[in-house]
This record gives structure tokens, C-alpha cells and sequence, in this order.
């Protein structure tokens, strides 16, 4: 498992940055690490006080945590501006809320659950990135956000939803790549596969986690740090300065575009 704690990026060392959804899985990772680097981090987090509590432990003096249901409309803008007052400005915004919540198929689908999920997962990320906009201009800073292998898929059995929203997300990252590069902004994404988090814990069932499993050329699941890696290349200037619009897929070869 990488050990970000001895690695230097020595770019990062200072920088402010807010990665949403923080409290576990590939965001908490994420935000440990760049804590690891030196940055000051503001963790966002919902329901997972107790985990978001116990990420900030490890580094209380470069981890801030705030609070925010991002499928509420509004609720993203918010917690990008709470996150600026309190680190004094931003360089990096790391969109990585999102979730299925619940594996439906199309034609079984509550009302209102399509609203949650393009809300949480499509919506948010817009509004996150429309707030922390000026902030990164002033800074000339970046936007990573978090996509999946199901926007290139269709995502698995009962997934389309999810798949779609993470398909806007990819797209999203092109588009505004494009239309922030005047203003010195690199907006790009991560696209991870099939990795070991709550996600899987909470709406996979161990005969599809097998079979997904089973698709995958390294024969496993990736961890959340094997995720981490290409978070922090796109976030360091000096590694990554020239790149813009791009979405790196972490699959162990699940997917090979």
C-alpha cells in the first residue's frame, strides 16, 4: 500500500484545498494524503461524523471538517464558500461526493430517487465548481473530480443511473477544462474501477462483486490509495502543469479505452 507520508511533492506543501466526501473510502484517502503533503485540507462529509472525526485526528492541524448534504440543491455552493472563509481562499477543489444509493432498475425506480441521484452526484458537482470558481481563478489553481468506469460502461445491474450522472461528471471535466483555461484553472478527473470501499459494502452483492472482480485483468480489487496517486499528480503543477481535460482511469485493466 503506498505511504504518501514519504513521498514529497513539495508543490503541494501549503496549499488549500476541499475534497467532498471525505470521511471514508477513496475520499478520505485522499484527503490523507494531501494532508500528508502539507496542504490544509477541509474534509466535507454527511452522515459519517465518527469516521470524518477520526480522519481529522490523524492530522489536526492540517484537517478541517465540515458538514453538508450535497444532494440538496444549494447545499455544494455552501459548503464551497464555508470552506474558502475558513482556509482563506482555495486552490484545489476535489469533487468526490457521490453515491448510488440503491441498486433500481429504470422501470423499478421511486419517485424522486432519479432527483436524488442527479442532485447528489451531477448537480453537486456543478454547483461545488461554479462557487469555488472565482476562488481558483485568483489562485490559478485546479479541479479534480471523481468519475467511474460506469461512465464508460453503463455501469453494472441496477447502476444506469449512476453510471449516467458519472458519464456528466467525465463530460463536465472536458467542458470545463476548455472554459477555465483562460482563467489558469486545469480541470480534470480520476475514474476509478472496481476499488474496496462502502460503496461495494453497501450495494453490491458478493455474487456481482465476484463476477466484476472476475473482469478485472490484476484479479482483484484496488484500494482507495491505489486511487490516490493520480489525485496528486493532477493536483502538482509541476507534475502535471500541462494537463488539462483529462480523465485518468485507475482499473487494475478492467477497462482499457
Amino acid at each position: 500500500m503506498p505511504n504518501f507520508e514519504h513521498m514529497r511533492i513539495s508543490d503541494l506543501d501549503g496549499t488549500k484545498v476541499l475534497v467532498t466526501g471525505a470521511s471514508t473510502g477513496i475520499g478520505a484517502a485522499v484527503a490523507r494524503a494531501f494532508a500528508a503533503q502539507g496542504a490544509h485540507v477541509v474534509a466535507h462529509f454527511n452522515r459519517s461524523e465518527a469516521a470524518a472525526e477520526a480522519l481529522r485526528a490523524e492530522w489536526p492541524d492540517r484537517i478541517e471538517l465540515i458538514q453538508g448534504e450535497l444532494g440538496e440543491p444549494g447545499a455544494a455552493s455552501r459548503v464551497v464558500q464555508a470552506a474558502a472563509n475558513m482556509l482563506g481562499g482555495l486552490d484545489g477543489l476535489v469533487n468526490n461526493a457521490g453515491g448510488m444509493l440503491g441498486r433500481i432498475a429504470s422501470t423499478d425506480m421511486p419517485p424522486g430517487h432519479f432527483d436524488e441521484v442527479v442532485n447528489l452526484n451531477a448537480r453537486s458537482v456543478w454547483e461545488a465548481t461554479v462557487a469555488a470558481h472565482p476562488f481558483l481563478k485568483a489562485a490559478g489553481g485546479y479541479v479534480i473530480n471523481t468519475s467511474s468506469v460506469a461512465a464508460r460502461t453503463g455501469g453494472g445491474a441496477g447502476a444506469v443511473l449512476y453510471a449516467a450522472t458519472k458519464s456528466f461528471v467525465s463530460s463536465l471535466t472536458r467542458g470545463h477544462a476548455k472554459e477555465f483555461v483562460r482563467d489558469g484553472i486545469r480541470v480534470n478527473a480520476v475514474a476509478p474501477g472496481l476499488i474496496q470501499t462502502p460503496f461495494h459494502d453497501k450495494y453490491t452483492p458478493p455474487e456481482l462483486l465476484a463476477q466484476q472482480t472476475a473482469s478485472v485483468p490484476m484479479g482483484r480489487e484496488g484500494s482507495p490509495e491505489e486511487c490516490v496517486g493520480a489525485f496528486l499528480f493532477l493536483a502538482s503543477p509541476a507534475l502535471s502543469g500541462y494537463i488539462t481535460g483529462q480523465i485518468i482511469e485507475v482499473n487494475g485493466g478492467q477497462l482499457m479505452p
